[in-house]
């Protein structure tokens, strides 16, 4: 019996692909005949763009409140610096407002005195404005703590909240916080049941000095002391009555909603923008919501962790008569979209502080003390900042403390803007172009589900993205000089290359081919090797926007070092064509060639793929540093394009780098042909001229 031939498997894009060439030859073919006498075919009609930000889950988010003028805001605390992370944040809410012809306000929620610093204002509106992005108005929540007080004093007086004098281990245990995410019967405490008049006189005491951090804290009367029994269900019960304690039910069951604090005493009592006035401020839970509702917030977007939260929110606003209860026509209506996480980063400002400053194992954290522990952690209701890991509870942290070893560990980075963090300014410097970060965002998309991606797929939408913006050059990392034995001393070639050969509006430049070149090391090998297809004794190679190949005849090691020094080579049209062309930089004074500089190389901080995953409580996390994190080129050459390209930044002229008056040296960016993509550091000067490697190219693995 004969076997039966299987027919090739054809995927279902190629079939349509095959489909339509079919169709349209037949169509062609049909066409001929009457071509004459058919009127020709108008040009399609050129599609608008895909406006993101009126798709799926946003989209439908408008449509819950379809409102004529949409005001959404970013508000970030003034405490650290900017992440990836909020590189979505920032550009789901400014993007959101600017496609329904609405305005996004900057808020700065600096309640917090102790953590607030002036360099972390500057950086985050700088941040804000390098994506492209202008706020309607800054604003700050400090702003309105006169406000913000009044309202407390209300909500007092209508008897929803009251100062408790618990400790925050009673606190906890009246919560039936049993540890971790387990939880036994909840009690009020018995400051609970004060009257308003009490409470509001105890408020009073807290504003004028009366007691110390950590003694008091005002808590917003919820759901903590709500029984049981209030929501069980009977046979009896008509179906709006089950409903209605299904509902109770949920509200009792929310951690958010057992008497979150809404005011506290600090330790440091001085305000940068208020300066002594206040010895109370108010917590996130109480000010965010109100602050919403004070600037005509009409959409509050968030990140997923705050899903929780928004009953609470919701709660607030309904008992202040800022919103209508179970509705969303008046008011601010809270939303939640995922987060974005980039797996291999370190997001947590207090694992990036310790990569800064090093840390001490033992110590007491710098960050926070004593009584900051009771005042800012006795509800423990501390949430993940957008874009990071959840933070450690506080009695692991306590346990670090406790258990460590005295162990100094050094800083294991340079600063917070250092190329391989992920913080916004570290992206900025390394030269991450602020358009690549926004289309990197979009097209992970914006759902309620988190955008869970790695580095290399981040590296892979910014490599793409300067593809197809910056100008090419020609750059040695590390040069071997070659002297073209057969060739005058004073000789010169102008060659005339494009800026880049895929967009002449780009523009061409001359560089110099002299007697003297430069060819990169990894280009050359001491020994013929028949898989090595660059240059090699006794064998020639192609040269990029050159014309002739050349051939190297002998080369010379400096005795010092041991590596090859110089490469005696010959060029013209009797080489024999090589199977490969490489790039090179041409010596010649009059052209101001080469341009020296120093290239600096960053690949992963860690060896691990997974650093939050590290031992980050006992100093684990520092030995596991890849010891290859920053490789640095302190001998590089650049062709003399380069003078043209650093003039004439930004590149591209996008975004929030094109209507600065001085652009960021990190917005002089260009492909290093063959090599790899860079952006002039911040520490070049005038004379000295330092790269930072952005992206590499896919070319680099494998090369021959």
């Amino acid at each position: 019996m004969a076997d039966v031939k299987e027919e090739p498997k054809v995927s279902k894009r190629a079939a349509e692909k095959e489909a339509k060439k079919a169709a349209a030859k037949a169509a062609k073919a049909a066409g001929k005949a009457n071509a004459s006498a058919a009127p020709k075919p108008s040009a399609p009609a050129t599609s608008e763009p895909v406006d993101p930000f009126k798709q799926g889950w946003l989209k439908g988010v408008y449509n819950e409140k379809p409102v004529k003028d949409v005001h959404t805001r970013f508000p970030p605390e003034p405490n650290g610096y900017l992440h990836i992370g909020h590189a979505k944040a920032i550009t789901v809410n400014f993007g959101f407002a600017k496609s329904y012809g609405g305005a996004c306000n900057l808020r700065f929620d600096d309640t917090n005195p102790t953590k607030e610093e002036e360099r972390y204002f500057t950086s985050i509106k700088e941040m804000v404005h390098w994506l492209g992005f202008e706020p309607h108005t800054i604003t700050h929540s400090s702003d309105e703590f006169d406000k913000l007080y009044e309202l407390a004093e209300e909500l007092t007086r209508r008897g929803k909240a009251y100062v408790c004098h618990c400790s925050p281990a009673e606190v906890k245990k009246g919560r039936g916080q049993l540890g971790g995410e387990k939880y036994g019967p909840r009690t009020a405490c018995a400051h609970w049941s004060r009257s308003a008049d009490e409470n509001l006189e105890e408020l009073r005491g807290m504003r004028d000095g009366k007691y110390k951090p950590g003694e008091v804290v005002l808590r917003m009367k919820q759901y903590l002391a709500t029984k049981p029994e209030e929501y069980e269900i009977s046979e009896e019960d008509s179906p709006a009555t089950k409903k209605e304690k299904e509902k109770l039910k949920s509200l009792s069951d929310n951690p958010a909603l057992w008497d979150a604090a809404a005011y506290r005493v600090t330790k440091n009592n001085h305000h940068h923008r208020t300066g002594d006035k206040w010895r109370i401020y108010p917590t996130y839970e109480f000010t965010h919501c109100i602050c919403d509702a004070l600037e005509g917030i009409t959409h509050s977007l968030c990140t997923v962790e705050f899903e929780t939260l928004r009953p609470a929110y919701n709660w607030l606003l309904e008992e202040l008569d800022m919103k209508e209860r179970g509705s969303d026509e008046k008011g601010p209506m809270q939303r939640e979209y995922g987060r974005l996480n980039v797996e291999g980063t370190i997001l947590s400002k207090r694992r990036i502080m310790m990569l800064v400053e090093g840390t001490t194992l033992g110590d007491e954290p710098a960050s926070k003390g004593a009584a900051e522990d009771v005042t800012d952690g006795v509800e423990e209701l501390t949430l993940a900042e957008e874009g990071e890991e959840e933070p450690e509870a506080p009695s692991e942290t306590a346990k670090a403390v406790t258990n460590g070893t005295g162990r100094k560990i050094p800083p294991a980075v340079a600063g917070w803007d250092d190329p391989r963090l992920f913080t916004l300014v570290a992206l900025r410097r390394r030269g991450v172009p602020p358009g690549a970060l926004k289309k990197f965002v979009l097209d992970l998309g914006v759902t309620k589900a988190n955008a869970n991606t790695m580095t290399h797929i981040l590296d892979a939408s910014i490599r793409t993205y300067l593809e197809r913006t910056v100008p090419r050059l020609m750059l040695v990392l590390d040069p071997i000089k070659v002297t073209f034995q057969n060739l005058p001393d004073d000789y010169l070639e102008e060659r005339d290359v494009p800026f880049d050969p895929k967009d002449k509006a780009k523009g061409t430049h001359k560089v110099p081919f002299t007697r003297t070149i430069y060819i990169d090391r990894d280009d050359f090998r001491e020994e013929d090797d028949p898989d090595f297809f660059r240059l090699s004794p006794g064998q020639s190679v192609g040269l990029l926007n050159a014309e002739f190949p050349i051939k190297c005849i002998s080369f010379s090691k400096d005795p010092a070092t041991g590596k090859v020094s110089e490469i005696a080579a010959e060029y013209g049209k009797e080489v024999p064509a090589g199977r490969a062309r490489i790039h090179w930089v041409g010596e010649s004074a009059a052209h101001k060639s080469p341009v020296k500089a120093e290239a600096r190389i960053f690949n992963p901080l860690f060896k691990t793929a997974k650093p939050n995953e590290l031992d980050w409580k006992n100093g684990g996390y520092f030995d596991d540093l890849n010891p290859d994190s920053l490789v640095t080129y302190p001998n590089a050459m650049i062709e003399c394009g380069f003078n043209y390209i650093r003039e004439n930044a930004p590149w591209p002229k996008e975004e929030g780098e094109a209507d600065v008056k001085v652009a960021d040296k990190s917005s002089v960016r260009f492909q290093g042909l063959r090599t790899a993509f860079f952006a002039l550091d911040a520490d070049s000067t005038e004379e000295r001229v330092v790269l930072n490697r952005i992206v590499s190219l896919k070319e680099d693995t494998g090369k021959k």
